[in-house]
């Protein structure tokens, strides 16, 4: 069983102790700064700490099927596993699915992975949503070398931290008041893509009109890595695709009768390569380039691909607009220059709702004598907060996922198992008191 072997490499010399002498309850348990004093609380407290080695089974069962996003056979598999899970938390369960649009820069109307939706009708008032994503940036074939293990109060695996840990949240919190026979909530619902580490091209649309139709939005990527924390803002992405046509000609007999696209490119791409603002978190990286394909013969065209980032989403209309006014000053004439600039995700900038969800939450947290930290600037990470916040009902916030280190890492991706309770505590209580309506704006 998983949780035994994190009981035989974690627990302290004092914790085997109290084992012996038959203490198991209390020696199983990560240990906590307080308990509440109001009851419904402590048990949820209590059953937070007994959904460890579950939850740890979980995520063993998740990082354990390769789902990268390209990965049809594997996000089916992990699709349907998902949503038996739902199923059997009494959730009426819908697979959608999704594809990109032709017009995206490089996935050009692809099939993408389905979204995975539950809902559950309650007696509360507010609808809430919890979203996170099964896809993931691994090539097909990791997990081989790297399967799950644990290692001390560290649990590895294949986007463990991003973001399977999410996922195993989220069927756990479902879990948790299920068992404490919570309803008192208007709906609960659980919506689970297979396309966010492409930009969730495919889900997109779904994620704004569901922000628009639920009151608060739960999104459960990772939560921090020293430091617990939740997010009210995460970066805007857009792709940048630049395409250089010139002329070919022999590179040695007759070179001056070609037009080189490759020295246009290049000049292009270093003159806009400071473009932005880093103080507002403006920035462009060209990150691939192609050009040419004959040593002798001068390149008659050539295409670069950079990423953009912003913290707002009006900045990106700044960026596009110098872009295309840089393109205008060329290094070599008679050359053409095709500029795409498609915007892949917006930012999540905070309203007012999704600041009094982030007091609350730091507020359950002080419940059980835990620090939370509330991240007000992005970091340059993009996520489906933001299309759940581009027109939402009320509130959304980021990060209620495991502490985690190492996403999109070949080799060191991992969580906190003493994480695992104090954030289940908080997803499950702030579903509580949202969907019971006692969380006010």
């Amino acid at each position: 069983m998983v949780f035994s072997h994190w009981v035989r490499h974690s627990i302290r010399p004092a914790a085997k102790l109290l084992l012996a002498a038959g203490c198991c309850a209390v020696a199983l348990m990560p240990a906590w700064a307080q308990t509440p004093t109001d009851p419904v609380k402590a048990r949820v407290q209590t059953m937070a700490q007994t959904q460890t080695p579950a939850l740890l089974d979980t995520l063993k069962t998740l990082v354990s099927i390769e789902s990268g996003s390209r990965d049809l056979e594997g996000l089916e598999k992990i699709s349907q596993l998902i949503g038996q899970r739902l199923q059997q938390l009494g959730m009426e369960v819908k697979t959608i699915p999704t594809q990109a649009p032709d017009f995206h820069p490089q996935l050009k109307g692809a099939k993408l992975g389905s979204v995975v939706m539950g809902t559950k009708k309650g007696k509360g008032q507010k609808k809430v949503l919890l979203i996170a994503h099964m896809d993931t940036v691994y090539l097909k074939g990791m997990v081989a070398k790297q399967p799950f293990r644990i290692d001390g109060n560290r649990a590895y695996g294949l986007a463990i931290s991003d973001d399977k840990g999410g996922v195993a949240l989220i069927l756990h919190t479902v879990q948790m008041l299920q068992d404490l026979g919570f309803d008192d909530y208007a709906e609960l619902a659980v919506a689970i893509n297979g396309d966010e580490e492409v930009g969730s091209a495919g889900s997109s649309a779904l994620l704004v009109r569901l922000g628009e139709e639920y009151d608060a939005v739960m999104s459960f990527e990772g939560g921090g890595v020293d430091k617990d924390m939740v997010r009210l803002a995460t970066s805007s992405i857009a792709i940048v695709e630049m395409k250089i046509t010139g002329k070919a000609s022999h590179a040695g007999a007759n070179p001056e009768g070609g037009r080189n696209a490759v020295y246009e490119l290049a000049h292009q791409m270093l003159k806009t390569r400071n473009f932005g603002d880093p103080a507002k978190g403006l920035k462009i990286n060209w990150t691939v380039a192609r050009g040419g394909d004959v040593r002798n013969v001068i390149p008659a065209s050539a295409s670069a691909i950079a990423d953009v980032r912003s913290l707002s989403n009006k900045d990106l209309d700044l960026m596009e607009a110098s872009l295309k006014e840089a393109i205008k000053d060329k290094l070599i004439p008679d050359t053409q220059i095709d500029l795409s600039f498609y915007r892949s995700r917006p930012a999540f900038e905070a309203t007012q709702a999704s600041r009094v969800m982030a007091q609350h939450a730091l507020g359950i947290f002080q419940e059980i004598g835990q620090n939370l930290l509330v991240q007000e600037r992005a970091t340059g990470g993009g996520t489906d907060a933001a299309f759940a916040g581009l027109r939402p009902k009320g509130g959304v916030l980021e990060s209620f996922g495991l502490r985690g280190f190492g996403a999109h890492s070949n080799d060191d991706e991992y969580i906190f198992i003493d994480s695992i309770a104090p954030r289940l505590y908080l997803s499950t209580r702030m579903v509580m008191d949202v969907g019971s309506g006692k969380v006010k704006w």
